[in-house]
């Protein structure tokens, strides 16, 4: 009898241990799902405020057609990759990396566009084309803020899932790795400035 007991209290201690990992897996991996959500978000308002911002220069930058062009070839790119993540919004491995790679040519087009803008005084002048630009910018620094929490809640929940004893019940239960939103190496260089 005694020594059903002690098995008896080991299996329930065992259960309860295994609970408690899972629903602290199951916690970090809803921190993971919640933090792609608020970058959607952000994304999804940088992606309504483009057509926005390129229809306000059109007149101004009629012969600049290439680079029109490019920034909305890369807003439908960067369109297409968020609608590959679902409806439910939960992003996997994949596809974190196809809409980071959107995204970023999204960027370089965007910043080639700003870059040309630069060159028209009258439409630097916009009032229009001034709001758009700083609600963009904006946009881009939250964009920037929900990526740092996005990786920092990935790497919590990857350290979970490849730490023991997580290592142990993670793939069993059916938790795998998540990929950090990664930034272009273009956005890890410092700019260069030019005081006139």
């Amino acid at each position: 009898m005694p020594t059903l007991l002690i098995i008896l209290g080991v299996v329930a201690v065992l259960a309860v241990f295994v609970i408690a990992m899972y629903n602290g897996l199951v916690q970090r991996k809803l921190r993971v799902d919640e933090a792609w959500a608020q970058i959607d978000v952000q994304l999804k308002r940088r992606h309504d405020l483009i057509p926005n911002l390129v229809n306000a220069v059109k007149d101004y930058m009629g012969f600049e057609q290439e680079v029109l062009t490019r920034v909305t070839e890369a807003r439908a790119g960067a369109l297409a990759a968020s609608a590959a993540v679902g409806p439910a919004g939960v992003a996997g491995a994949a596809q974190v990396a196809q809409v980071a790679q959107a995204e970023n040519q999204l960027t370089q087009a965007l910043r080639g566009f700003f870059a040309t803008v630069e060159n028209y005084p009258d439409l630097k002048a916009n009032q229009n084309v001034m709001s758009l630009q700083e609600e963009l910018s904006t946009t881009e620094n939250q964009i920037s803020f929900s990526r740092q929490h996005f990786n920092a809640v990935v790497r919590d929940y990857n350290q979970a899932i490849q730490q023991f004893p997580g290592v142990i019940f993670a793939g069993p239960l059916g938790f795998t790795a998540r990929d950090f939103f990664e930034a272009e190496d273009a956005a890890r260089e410092v700019p260069e400035v030019r005081l006139r």
